[in-house]
């Protein structure tokens, strides 16, 4: 099992044709996702077979629109290398073609625009992963974004993170300690993202395979404490955390546009007694997420 994207995903990429598009498509193919489609307003007919470096590439077709993609290619998932000035409407033109999953990697995207974008997509029914974000992958299944796939192994770990790097740093300790991931989502450090903490934290509930949960946040909003409070009603795995930006002065911006503390609020250890409290083993190093996640399986 898995949380949104698996074998049978058919992928549509946005924005194949640009430089990020073309280098990251290159390496989805290269992991074994089934990449059905590429959009490129004005290319469309053309075929897209990457560059002269792509060892593994295959020839993706190549549409106009996101709506003539799906009809055509049956594509059923998008992840989006749209410039940021551009990037809402991807967004909405893919809600708007009926896609589900809407994994947008893009960064800097402006916040008036992703208010927008993610009205739109919630009134479509449709899940948006990002922006500002890794993607997600379910390992040896399919690959969606931008993460090195050679790190992850199939297996029982769930991983939910607000930075792509220490998402990896994460899965790098996992599969060390000989433990398996069944899906790891991005879920992007910006103000505005499509899916919260809480959200992927409620498809990891579902998913009958997935025993156990890596969370890693950082300082910046609430979202640590209501996903802390949903799995303290709600999850019934074993879940180990981490929060990033411990020693960040007040009112700094630390990387990503979400991670401010402001008026005392979103102070990591607002958000550390919070998991505590929720029965979530928080580390005080990445480094020790592998070994705490063996621990609290029992292992």
């Amino acid at each position: 099992m898995s949380v949104l994207v698996n074998r049978n995903t058919r992928l549509l990429v946005q924005g194949i044709t640009g430089s990020e598009g073309t280098f990251h498509t290159s390496q989805i193919l290269e992991y074994g996702t089934n990449v059905v489609a590429g959009v490129t307003p004005g290319k469309g007919g053309n075929i897209y077979n990457g560059n002269d470096r792509d060892q593994f590439c295959r020839p993706v077709p190549l549409f106009n629109t996101v709506k003539e993609a799906v009809e055509k290619a049956e594509a059923n998932a998008t992840v989006i290398f749209v410039p940021a000035a551009f990037a809402a409407d991807a967004i909405m033109e893919a809600a708007d073609a009926g896609l589900k999953v809407i994994i947008c990697i893009t960064e800097g995207i402006p916040v008036n625009d992703m208010m927008k974008a993610y009205a739109f997509v919630k009134s479509k029914g449709a899940t948006l992963v990002g922006p500002n974000c890794p993607g997600v992958i379910t390992p040896g299944e399919a690959k969606i974004g931008i993460m090195p796939g050679f790190i992850h192994k199939k297996g029982t770990i769930g991983v939910v993170s607000r930075s792509g790097t220490l998402t990896y740093e994460a899965v790098h300790q996992l599969t060390n300690v000989g433990l398996g991931q069944s899906t790891c989502i991005g879920i992007g450090g910006d103000p505005i993202i499509g899916t919260r903490f809480i959200d992927a934290i409620r498809l990891f509930a579902e998913d009958e395979e997935t025993e156990g949960l890596i969370m890693i946040g950082e300082i910046g909003g609430s979202a640590e404490e209501e996903a802390a409070e949903y799995i303290r009603d709600h999850f019934h795995k074993p879940v180990v955390g981490f929060i990033a930006g411990r020693t960040a002065p007040p009112g700094r911006r630390m990387g990503h546009a979400g991670a401010i503390v402001s008026g005392g609020k979103g102070t990591a250890e607002d958000k550390i007694r919070a998991m505590e409290a929720a029965g979530i083993h928080v580390v005080d190093s990445p480094g020790d997420l592998g070994e705490a996640m063996l621990k609290a399986l029992g292992q």
